[in-house]
């Protein structure tokens, strides 16, 4: 019975944020309201707060949980979370390593996308989840630092720098590219991007 019991807590927390993100996506993060959320999931606003204090807090879940995931990051002890192959890579440094990473990571824009731009849209009115996906960022400029530093590649002083604008160009295309999107298609995209990785963290 107690089993039961924990299976079907799983399936309500799935089903509100399954409906908070399909919401957040459909209506705008600002737009949509708790009462909106427990009724897509066929639930009561009771039942939402049973399992998240907040509307930020099914946020900060659909981020810390599910994005993280499929990027394939884990808990590090060292700043939140990381994508090892990242800091491999970036260690690495060489052109095809480089590619062949963003060209795997391409592959998933489709599923990380209404996470992403979600996340950016409440970053935009709630401060909570502002500091949050700064926080997310972060971790992920910290993955590009750590790269640099084992390889001991760049003036120290600039690694950190160098992460700031490699992640965040790549959190830009990753959420607006599209096939076509400003006359460049895929291959063509990814040799433009890996140009610029090569030039702002890859061993020339």
């Amino acid at each position: 019975m107690a089993t039961l019991r924990a299976a079907q807590r799983e399936m309500t927390r799935k089903l509100l944020l399954d409906a908070g993100l399909d919401l957040f996506v459909s209506k705008g993060y600002a737009a949509t309201k708790v009462d909106d959320i427990a009724s897509a999931a066929g639930t009561t606003r009771v039942t939402f707060y049973a399992y998240f204090p907040s509307k930020a807090d099914l946020m900060k879940a659909l981020l810390s949980e599910r994005l993280n995931v499929t990027l394939g990051r884990l808990p590090s002890a060292e700043h939140g979370s990381t994508e090892r192959e990242l800091v491999a890579v970036v260690e690495d440094g060489s052109r095809e390593r480089i590619r062949a990473w963003l060209a795997a990571t391409s592959e998933r824009w489709d599923a990380i996308r209404p996470y992403a731009t979600t996340a950016f849209a409440a970053a935009a009115v709630d401060a909570e989840i502002r500091a949050l996906l700064d926080e997310w960022l972060n971790e992920a400029i910290g993955d590009v630092k750590e790269g640099l530093d084992r390889a001991d590649r760049f003036p120290p002083g600039t690694r950190h720098f160098r992460g700031v604008l490699a992640i965040t160009e790549l959190d830009h295309v990753a959420r607006q590219w599209g096939p076509g999107t400003w006359g460049v298609g895929r291959e063509e995209m990814l040799d433009v991007l890996t140009e610029s990785w090569i030039g702002s963290i890859g061993r020339r």
